[in-house]
């Protein structure tokens, strides 16, 4: 039974740090698409450069900016899941 709740609780865990790490730049990527759809929608400029370009610099410059922290999320839960390892009998 213990066995079950460590699993639950590592899965859950593992699912909170996907949304920590990808939330920000999904969000951020979806903010600069939507300001830029409405852009287009105003001035009838229909390029589909337009929209792809600004989303790709600005994903990119919102992982440079939260890279180190990133790494340290991952480096943290990494430590906690094989510091684990002993009690599944799996070292």
């Amino acid at each position: 039974m213990d066995l079950e709740l460590q699993l639950v609780d590592l899965a859950r865990e593992l699912l909170w740090t996907t949304i920590v790490l990808a939330g920000p730049v999904l969000v951020v990527g979806l903010a600069v698409g939507v300001v830029v759809s409405l852009f287009q929608a105003l001035t009838s400029v229909q390029e589909q450069t337009m929209s792809l370009i600004p989303k790709m610099i600005a994903t990119m410059v919102v992982v440079l900016l939260l890279l180190a922290p990133a790494l340290q999320i991952m480096r943290d839960y990494t430590e906690r899941i094989l510091s684990q390892l002993v009690s599944f009998g799996l070292s």
